[in-house]
């Protein structure tokens, strides 16, 4: 097990980053790394969610953990998400991300088919022992993986040393303390209750907004580091805002921050089919999103 302490504070999910016929782009993946490490963020996570990583093939994935890696190796905690809906390819991602000498690999249950609890334990351990001193991190994101993290899964999984922490995306808060009970770190998964999960005890968050206004997630870190709660709950009410006018757009949430990011010079490209691009109309919500988090980071940082 390596040192825990490390695992902390912002960690923001990485976008898939494409040229613009809808390739990876090594350049781009290389240049969000960069400006994400220059905001002071305190690692990054790689491939999940806002990584696109379902629309992805395995070479496409290693491609990008690879150029991150070049820039931020031993500048920030990586974690590498790795799981596909196949065991095999789900270890060869493991192999290659503990070669690159990333932190931790992370991994969702298998969706799609509902598997019992032995089955999903033995996927995860088949994951870890491909990436034998690498630290494990499960993924429990209920919502969109159709299976839910539980008390005894986590009990059988902790039999495995590698597994270190829960990534928890799941809506109810209280979650965090039952596997903090359970003996294991927390990240917390959804953006929008970033100080109540750092309330319940979580070490850090890792979150597919934070990429667009790391400022402003550091900030609530340092003032709940320093007890001014009052302070970082208004500022986590104005980073809520600002989430919400990003989903009235027609596009995708991850199509509009990338925009965002373009305005800032920092292009990322768009999303990958079948996840809908932006339209027109959406560009006015761009505008005003990019708007409020420049006035929130003015007023805040």
């Amino acid at each position: 097990m390596s040192d825990l302490n490390k695992y902390q504070g912002v960690i923001p999910a990485f976008y898939a980053c494409y040229d613009d016929q809808g390739n990876i782009s090594p350049e781009r993946v290389r240049g969000l790394t960069r400006h994400l490490l220059a905001k002071g963020v305190n690692g990054l996570y790689v491939g999940g969610s806002s990584g696109e990583c379902i629309y992805q093939s395995v070479e496409e994935r290693k491609v990008v953990l690879e150029n991150v890696m070049a820039e931020a190796k031993g500048k920030a905690v990586i974690i590498a998400h790795v799981a596909c809906n196949n065991t095999a390819d789900s270890c060869e991602l493991a192999a290659h991300a503990e070669a690159q000498g990333v932190d931790a690999i992370a991994a969702i249950p298998p969706i799609y088919f509902h598997l019992p609890e032995y089955a999903i334990a033995a996927y995860w351990n088949d994951i870890s022992a491909a990436a034998p001193n690498t630290d494990f991190v499960i993924y429990n994101i209920p919502q969109l993986a159709g299976v839910a993290l539980t008390g005894s899964l986590l009990k059988e999984m902790k039999k495995n040393p590698r597994v270190v922490a829960v990534k928890n995306s799941s809506m109810p808060v209280q979650d965090i303390q039952m596997w903090r009970d359970a003996g294991v770190l927390v990240f917390n998964g959804p953006d929008e209750q970033y100080i109540s999960g750092l309330a319940m005890g979580a070490c850090a968050g890792i979150g597919g907004t934070y990429a667009v206004m790391p400022e402003l997630f550091l900030k609530v870190y340092d003032l709940f580091r320093k007890g001014e709660m009052e302070p970082a709950r208004q500022i986590q009410n104005d980073i809520d805002r600002i989430i919400y006018k990003m989903c009235e757009a027609h596009g995708n949430l991850y199509a509009v921050q990338k925009a965002i990011l373009a305005k800032d010079g920092v292009p990322c490209g768009s999303v990958r089919k079948p996840m809908p691009a932006l339209i027109d109309s959406d560009q006015a919500i761009v505008d005003e999103a990019h708007a409020m988090i420049a006035a929130a980071i003015a007023k805040y940082c």
